[in-house]
């Protein structure tokens, strides 16, 4: 007697292992995997999830206006009250938007209006080309949301946060 898919069977039933059992339900998972190139194996991570190696560019910089955020939050508490975006690139193709010669920019404001939050807009690849390393990124990112945030709420940069400008 065989044993195929919890069930016991006799000999008569020639049964199939590929028939009688029920197909597998993937891993949840990023995306299917799949067999490498030459068919031999499972392709699987890189990396284990907890490592930096496996954290995307767009992920490593929305972490880093995430800690930017915090830092001004401890000063301006009313800042949980706007939302703060990532775009890979701004729209210069919106109505009322003319092309020009002026620098590409890295970050932008709309104001709260008809029941919509504040936001604060800063862009991810506009930053990452003006800068080299991941701590000359941050420095920019932290300088741009307080740029940002200093518009938003009318004041100067400095006194949203006391640091701006210092190297």
């Amino acid at each position: 007697m065989a044993w195929w898919g919890g069930a016991r069977r006799g000999r008569e039933d020639y049964p199939s292992p590929v028939m009688d059992n029920p197909v597998p339900s993937r891993a949840a998972g990023p995306g299917p995997r799949r067999r490498d190139r030459h068919g031999r194996g499972m392709r699987g991570p890189i990396a284990p999830p907890q490592v930096p190696l496996a954290m995307s560019r767009a992920d490593a910089f929305a972490d880093l206006v995430q800690d930017s955020v915090e830092r001004l939050e401890r000063r301006w508490p009313q800042l949980a009250e706007i939302d703060f975006l990532v775009l890979e690139v701004p729209r210069l193709d919106g109505p009322g938007v003319p092309w020009n010669d002026e620098a590409v920019p890295l970050g932008g404001t709309v104001p709260s209006r008809e029941g919509r939050r504040a936001r604060v807009v800063i862009y991810r690849r506009p930053v990452e080309i003006r800068t080299k390393g991941r701590d000359e990124r941050a420095a920019l990112v932290h300088e741009v949301v307080v740029e940002q945030v200093a518009e938003l709420l009318g004041l100067t940069p400095e006194t949203v946060d006391p640091r701006y400008g210092e190297d």
